[in-house]
């Protein structure tokens, strides 16, 4: 009950952060609603149907939007030494890697509900599929997003190219994410049973829950300097 106290306090606190600085957050947003509306002029709807794409665009606008500052959320503790101090406490490296991450999990599915409703309007998808089945898909896919991005938010602090760094760590692990969610969530869309979707998200699980325990492992050796 220790640890879960001392998540809920990380993350309510990162949190609190976000909302009075604004800046990751309303950068996240500006993103994702330029992109749906630069996607809707780049395709010739003429001749590609919104609904054959707007999967793939939602992942990639989620991936991009997502990681994208994924680093930010160590600067304001970075600046004034607080994270050090935080790390002297009695809290375990894991519980600041799930605090933290939780945070970042929080705001990804903010960055998830605006990307999947303004690609749909912009590439004018009238039926969707299932909302629930969509959430099912991007539950898993968005806290593997959150793990890995943490995660590696974190080791690219301790480089000079800082968030210029990330994208070159996490994409090439977060391939078969991408590949496994855009394709669960084109079934979706095609209102396909979910005996044929629910294959893909349980790799959807299985990667997210291997990228929290693994963060939460090796997250250590990333803040011991």
């Amino acid at each position: 009950m220790t640890e879960l106290r001392w998540i809920w306090l990380i993350a309510r606190k990162d949190l609190l952060l976000e909302l009075r600085s604004g800046g990751r957050l309303l950068s996240m947003i500006a993103f994702v609603v330029l992109a749906g509306f630069l996607f809707a002029f780049a395709l010739d709807q003429s001749r590609v149907a919104g609904r054959d794409v707007v999967a793939s665009l939602t992942w990639l606008t989620i991936l991009f939007a997502s990681t994208a500052g994924a680093g930010r959320i160590f600067d304001s503790e970075e600046e004034d030494g607080a994270f050090r101090h935080i790390l002297l406490t009695p809290v375990s490296r894991g519980a600041v890697f799930l605090g933290k991450a939780s945070a970042n999990l929080v705001l990804i599915w903010l960055v998830a509900a605006l990307s999947f409703t303004s690609l749909n309007t912009f590439m004018g998808v009238r039926s969707p599929g299932s909302l629930a089945a969509h959430a099912a898909v991007l539950l898993p896919g968005t806290i593997g997003l959150a793990a890995t991005g943490t995660f590696f938010g974190r080791m690219s602090r301790h480089s000079a190219l800082g968030d210029t760094l990330l994208p070159v760590l996490t994409f090439p692990l977060l391939v078969p994410l991408v590949y496994f969610g855009a394709t669960a969530s084109a079934r979706v869309f095609l209102e396909l049973p979910w005996t044929e979707i629910s294959g893909l998200v349980r790799l959807l699980w299985a990667f997210a829950l291997g990228s929290i325990a693994i963060g939460a492992f090796l997250f250590r050796h990333v803040t011991d300097e």
